[in-house]
């Protein structure tokens, strides 16, 4: 196995042992970049002779007995919406398709500040407004473990290029599910943290400069381990600039230190939103493996009044809310129209709660902290729950407009698109930590991927659990890559 593959924290062991040097190291990332990108389209800007010259400044410092930092010269890719100093960041859109920022985004300024050397920015959708990334810009980024799949969204780009090998360690951002989406069509780690542990500022949108940090949204990592994701979120937790001169942040470690005595509630499916059957089973053979390894299982447990379908409205009402600084005035009020006469309104998902009067935001904000109190209550008796990430494995490509009337198979039934967002809404609308894990592989080859989810601020726990249950599969994932070539062979239905 070359040095690219290993995780982050071994690449950055063997940095520390002189196995390798950062320049080393990266050239063998831009080598793996030349060698499979060409037919991901998932790295989509690189600034390779400044990564060069921040490697070997790490490897001179190294070299002196210097400090380098825990990244320590580790290559990493980096989210296209997450401003990055002196690199191009579209967030996917054509108006911003030449700019380039002057200062980094808070967590890029925490991976540099820990000695990552930033050498290319991943896709996603325009203004990370979808869960398939594709945009004017830079074209669709296609999945590793199959080239006519859709790698997911919004941080796609990123979590192809983490499972592609290009990168070990990348920063997503998640509003709806766009680091857990996407972790689990490509098959590797991705952690949503709780709300407001990590800050999202220096994140388009909202525009360059916005100083608001939108309801739900969160920025993470993703790696190919738990343990990676965890030690990546150390680096990323904090303080922003506001609260820094007075707070500090220290997350409980995990409820439990293995398996054993792990209090586990499970809910593989639901009528509001069935899922596939292959996904179901195994998420349930997961939860057995737990139980032989100690764990107390219970497939009925579940917070006071939880109802699927109505926390799944009040996440939408609320998500389109977060959405609605997009909309023009004029679009608003059309759509508020057409909701009050009874149309149907069409276009991008979250578009029906985007035009609600202030008043209506407050309801929805009471039902979800009542929703959170109920679940502080459930944690009170329970560590985590697992769940699915979405209803399906990776989907096939579709861009078909508007977005809000795409149609998704779900073991044979027509469901709509956004079932793929509902698993993931109705947690984060709570604001609780979750980590999605893969577990396998579906029949048709595609990643499935599992949802740890913690109660708030025990993102550790969601962390150690998915590493237990990365330890249930019989090794790593890894895309069929054609051993005897420099290419991707393309999976077969």
């Amino acid at each position: 196995m070359t040095l690219t593959w290993l995780d982050a924290q071994a690449q950055i062991a063997a940095l520390e042992r002189g196995d390798i040097s950062s320049v080393e190291l990266l050239d063998g990332h831009l080598q793996a970049l030349d060698e499979r990108n060409p037919r991901l389209n998932v790295v989509v800007t690189t600034d390779r002779e400044r990564a060069r010259s921040e490697a070997g400044a790490i490897d001179q410092r190294r070299a002196s007995g210097d400090d380098v930092g825990a990244l320590g010269g580790l290559p990493v890719t980096i989210k296209d919406s997450l401003m990055t100093k002196g690199m191009r960041t579209t967030s996917g859109a054509q108006e911003l398709a030449d700019y380039v920022p002057d200062t980094d985004a808070d967590v890029v300024k925490r991976f540099r500040q820990q000695g990552a050397v930033i050498y290319g920015k991943t896709n996603l959708p325009r203004y990370a407004n979808d869960v398939q990334s594709y945009n004017s810009v830079f074209g669709t980024s296609n999945n590793p473990y199959d080239l006519g799949r859709s790698v997911g969204g919004s941080s796609g780009g990123s979590a192809g290029a983490v499972a592609a090998g290009l990168s070990s360690l990348e920063i997503g951002s998640d509003i709806a599910g766009s680091i857990r989406n996407p972790a689990a069509m490509c098959g590797i780690v991705g952690h949503k943290p709780s709300y407001g542990i990590v800050s999202a500022r220096g994140q388009i949108p909202g525009p360059p400069g916005t100083l608001t940090q939108a309801d739900l949204a969160v920025v993470g990592p993703m790696a190919r381990t738990a343990e990676d994701c965890a030690f990546a979120l150390d680096i990323l937790a904090g303080p922003d600039s506001w609260y820094a001169p007075a707070w500090s942040l220290t997350l409980p470690a995990p409820r439990t230190p293995s398996p054993k005595g792990l209090r586990v509630a499970v809910m593989a499916s639901d009528s509001a939103c069935p899922v596939d059957p292959e996904i179901e089973n195994r998420i349930l053979e997961v939860a057995e493996a737990l139980g032989d390894a100690g764990s107390v299982i219970s497939h009925e447990a579940r917070p006071s009044g939880f109802d699927f379908a109505k926390a799944e409205r009040t996440f939408w009402n609320l998500l389109g809310a977060a959405l609605s600084g997009g909309y023009t005035l004029a679009e608003l009020e059309e759509i508020d129209k057409k909701l009050r006469s009874g149309q149907v309104v069409a276009g991008d998902l979250g578009i029906v709660g985007a035009s609600q009067r202030h008043r209506g935001w407050l309801s929805e904000n009471e039902r979800r902290l009542q929703m959170r109190r109920n679940w502080l209550e459930f944690f009170e008796n329970w560590d985590v729950l697992l769940a699915p990430v979405a209803p399906t494995v990776a989907i096939p490509h579709d861009h078909h407009q508007p977005a809000s009337e795409r149609r998704i198979q779900v073991a044979g039934e027509d469901r709509p698109y956004s079932d793929l967002m509902s698993w993931m809404g109705v947690f984060g609308l709570v604001y609780l930590p979750a980590t999605s894990v893969p577990i396998g592989l579906h029949s048709n080859g595609l990643p499935i991927g599992l949802q740890v989810v913690a109660p708030f601020l025990y993102d550790h726990t969601a962390l150690a659990v998915a590493g237990w249950i990365e330890e249930l599969r019989d090794a790593p994932l890894r895309p069929p890559f054609d051993e005897s070539t420099t290419g991707l062979e393309v999976r077969a239905e």
